[in-house]
């Protein structure tokens, strides 16, 4: 008889086979390496998020020193106070200070977290020449980044008062420029050890900031100083235009009011000291028409006022080419000084000679008044001698004047002088009688003169050889 297999309808109930011992070693190693792994894992992202978090900072350290140094308008103080404190901070250390170079010198500029003693201590010891002996002259004369674990085991760190500031381990990064040292950042730690590669370059970025903060610094200040000396040297020529503007104006006043040659002589000088009353030796000249009284009155005005600008204008550039000063006219009355305010080689000679071309001009001029029916002629009369000259009149309205007998015999030497007459003193006689022909007139007695004055009158120049010298010193030819 067969026998029947029974069949186990519930599963639940079917017996639990163990794996074999190998299989269960192999998963024990698998489960120790997931745990493993994702221990790990978590280190890195601890480490990375750690590393991340610094270099946010950094980069916020960064921006906010960029953005003090683009906002302090070239102040140091603010950048440097807020470059240090960052290097500090992100480094793990407790103080800092930044040097700059001097000409040779190194000064503490500024120190964050200093305490009063330790601040006194090493301020004692600044300005000094950059040396190994202190870390901050070891950075500029390596232009490298230096560091100090321990000052206590550095046998080349002499610095005693950072000894007794309690600093142990040091750190300093060159401020380059260049290529050249101008100074540097040091940060200080109370408890001896290295600082990491990672601090060094971060004090190295804040080292390369403050340079830039310093050149920036620079800039703005010869930018400064550029347009202040723009500014000034506006202001220099708006002064100076309105110098010479108002020079103009006042030479305007000066030739319009004075004869030519004082006006030039004050605008050249800059002083009106020649307008002042002085003495000096002088030749005067009169010059007045004849026949001019009853001209004016049988002439209409236009004729008048038309003889008389050509009579002036003539003699004008006569007394001008012989360097003449002319003193004053009125009418047809004309006065002229020679050897003064503008000295003159023999004044009486230039004197004589200008007479005599305005003798030999204005009688053409009166030839031509001649043939429309007028009778004019002209007189002149020289005297030489010393006279008190200088400005009178008011405020707008000034006349260079000489004052004295000088004057007077030379005008009533022009009153006695007949149509075409030209009378001089002895005293002129005596500088040009080598120069002129001349025919007394005999003796005059003159009104407001004492005495009576002998006269002279020109008739004509004398024919000098060629070579020779005349009285003003010229060579003639």
């Amino acid at each position: 008889m067969r026998r029947r297999r029974t069949i186990n309808r519930n599963p639940e109930k079917t017996p639990h086979r163990k794996p074999p011992k190998a299989e269960r070693s192999t998963t024990s190693r698998t489960a120790r390496r997931a745990r493993s792994s994702a221990a790990d894992l978590k280190k890195q992202l601890e480490r990375r998020t750690r590393e991340l978090e610094e270099t946010r900072q950094q980069q916020a350290a960064s921006s906010e020193v960029l953005h003090i140094i683009s906002t302090s308008a070239g102040a140091l103080a603010p950048v440097f106070k807020a470059i240090v404190a960052s290097a500090v901070d992100l480094c793990g250390a407790r103080f800092g200070a930044v040097f700059r170079m001097e000409g040779d010198l190194l000064h503490l500029v500024t120190d964050y977290n200093f305490e009063a003693t330790q601040r006194q201590l090493l301020g004692a010891m600044y300005p000094m020449e950059p040396n190994r002996g202190h870390i901050s002259g070891r950075a500029i004369l390596t232009s490298t980044t230096v560091q100090i674990p321990d000052i206590f085991a550095d046998e080349d760190y002499k610095s005693i008062e950072a000894k007794k500031a309690g600093f142990r381990s040091l750190l300093a990064a060159p401020l380059l420029r260049g290529g050249r040292a101008i100074g540097s950042i040091v940060i200080y730690r109370t408890e001896p050890g290295a600082f990491t590669a990672r601090q060094s370059a971060l004090l190295q970025t804040f080292a390369t900031q403050a340079v830039i903060a310093i050149e920036n610094a620079r800039l703005l200040n010869e930018l400064r100083q550029r347009t202040e000396e723009v500014v000034k040297l506006n202001q220099q020529l708006e002064q100076r235009v309105a110098d010479q503007v108002g020079e103009i104006e006042r030479m305007s006043r000066l030739r319009r009011f004075l004869p030519r040659q004082v006006a030039d002589l004050i605008v050249a000088s800059g002083s009106e000291k020649q307008l002042e009353s002085h003495r000096r030796e002088i030749t005067a000249l009169f010059c007045d028409l004849r026949g001019f009284t009853g001209f004016s009155e049988s002439s209409d005005p236009e004729d008048v006022m038309a003889l008389l600008r050509q009579y002036h204008e003539m003699i004008g550039k006569i007394i001008i080419r012989y360097s003449g000063t002319l003193e004053r006219y009125a009418g047809d009355g004309v006065m002229v000084v020679f050897n003064d305010p503008v000295p003159v080689d023999n004044p009486a000679f230039q004197a004589v000679r200008m007479a005599l071309d305005m003798r030999t001009e204005l009688m053409v001029l009166f030839e031509n008044w001649r043939r429309l029916g007028h009778e004019l002629g002209f007189g002149i009369g020289m005297a030489h001698g010393y006279a008190t000259l200088g400005t009178i009149g008011f405020e707008g309205r000034f006349d260079y004047a000489a004052i004295g007998t000088v004057a007077n015999v030379a005008s009533r030497l022009c009153d006695e002088a007949k149509p075409g007459q030209i009378l001089i003193s002895p005293r002129v006689l005596m500088a040009v009688e080598d120069t002129v022909n001349v025919e007394p007139v005999g003796d005059f007695s003159l009104k407001g003169i004492s005495r009576p004055i002998a006269a002279f009158n020109v008739t004509a120049a004398k024919r000098l050889t060629k070579g020779s010298r005349a009285p003003n010193g010229e060579l003639t030819e």
